[in-house]
Order: structure tokens, then C-alpha cells, then sequence
């Protein structure tokens, strides 16, 4: 079956169009298969595959320049009384850098140690730029490494912004991302990058057309 979208199809290049704009308009696999008439297990695999070429996508914006603001979140796991935050047990660690009036960039870290943290921060980050943060120790020294400015806000002391410096947009994000992915009721550890990786292309590119974008995308590399 002809299908430019497809390398090997089983569906009509229409049929899939519709699978498409149903997914970007952030349906579910049970409601997409309801309303194209295919099989669930056909539609988990399509939306999978999709889910792949986001986060590859994802993965080619950088470098990040200008006013960038870095933070952690954690995601998932059962909250253990007394334990928030980066004490947080079973959860998954995430890190995110948000370019002000440009994009977000996540990866799920082993951990938050500066190590880690900077190590992300020289592989993504203009030396040129400014930097924004709480004042996790894992943000100790980038001024050192190069960076022109670093600035930092105290929660601890419920300070959340001090003139121009705060994390807000970084935070406005994590709020957007775990919303998004509590309708999914449990991620399985396995796919919780894809997901995490389609809340980051949905949030960059929420005030664009995401349809269109999601077929130029899989028109550039046909799935399967």
C-alpha cells in the first residue's frame, strides 16, 4: 500500500494521517482506536514509533544560548513520608534546561551530583550564556568552568525570585509534564523516556501546529 509515511504500510496514507492528527491533539491509544477503527495493538505500535522519532528530534535541539535557567525534578515512585525532593526514594531523577524564550531539553540522570549535572550543562549550554538555579550544590562552580554569569535563588529561605533571577519557566514545565503524564494512570520504566521526551516536544511546540510538524518530521524518516 502506498504510504509515504510508512516504509512497509498496512494502512492507507489517510487512515495514518488521521492516527497522526489524533495524536496531536494528545488522544489516547484506546480513544485513537476508536475513532480510526484500528486495532489497539496497531495503534500502541504506531504511536510508539512516533514517540521514537520525537525523541530523537528532541535530542538535536542544542545548543542552548542567552538566559538559561537548569533544575531537577523527580518523577514517579511512592512518596515516603519525610522524604521530598532530591531525598525522594524510587523516583526517577530528571534534569531540565530552559532556554528563556526558547526551548526546554530533558534527561533522566543516575543522579543529581554535579558530576552529572555539569557534565550536561558543557554538552548543551553556550559557555557565553547566563545561568539560573536554585542553590542546589550541584551548581557550585560553573562561573569556574566558563560560564559568564551564574545566578541563584535560595528556596530554602522561600526565595523564589530575585530581580531577573528565578527558575519559573524550568518549573513551569515540570508542572506541564507530570500533569500530562498522571492521565496515563503509571509510565513503565521502559517507555517513561519516550513519554518524557513527547512532554518536551509538546511543550516547545505547543503554540505551533504540531500536526504538521509531526508529519514533516515522519515524512524526513519514514517509520518501520
Amino acid at each position: 500500500m502506498n504510504n509515504k509515511y510508512l516504509k512497509r504500510s498496512k494502512i492507507s496514507e489517510p487512515k495514518f494521517r488521521e492516527l497522526v492528527r489524533l495524536f496531536s491533539l494528545d488522544i489516547d491509544a484506546h480513544n485513537i482506536s476508536l475513532l480510526t477503527h484500528l486495532n489497539r495493538n496497531t495503534v500502541n505500535r504506531y504511536l510508539y514509533s512516533i514517540r521514537k522519532r520525537i525523541s530523537s528530534f528532541c535530542e538535536e535541539e542544542s545548543p542552548f544560548h542567552g538566559e538559561i535557567e537548569v533544575d531537577e525534578s523527580y518523577f514517579g515512585g511512592k512518596r515516603i513520608k519525610g522524604k521530598r525532593g532530591r531525598g525522594a526514594a524510587s523516583k526517577t531523577p530528571v534534569f531540565g534546561i530552559l532556554q528563556r524564550g526558547g526551548k526546554v531539553y530533558t534527561e533522566i540522570v543516575p543522579n543529581c551530583a554535579k558530576a552529572t549535572l555539569q557534565a550536561i550543562i558543557r554538552g548543551r549550554v553556550d559557555p557565553e550564556s547566563v545561568i539560573h538555579s536554585d542553590s542546589w550544590r550541584g551548581y557550585n562552580g560553573l562561573v569556574d568552568l566558563g560560564y559568564k554569569k551564574h545566578y541563584r535563588v535560595q528556596h530554602g529561605k522561600n526565595e523564589f525570585v530575585k530581580g531577573k533571577s528565578h527558575i519559573n519557566g524550568i518549573e513551569s514545565f515540570w508542572s506541564f509534564a507530570k500533569r500530562r503524564l498522571m492521565k496515563f494512570h503509571g509510565i513503565p520504566n521502559s517507555t517513561f523516556y519516550l513519554h518524557l521526551k513527547e512532554s518536551e516536544f509538546r511543550f516547545n511546540y505547543g503554540k505551533q501546529n504540531i500536526y504538521k510538524i509531526l508529519l514533516k518530521i515522519i515524512r524526513n524518516k519514514p517509520l518501520f
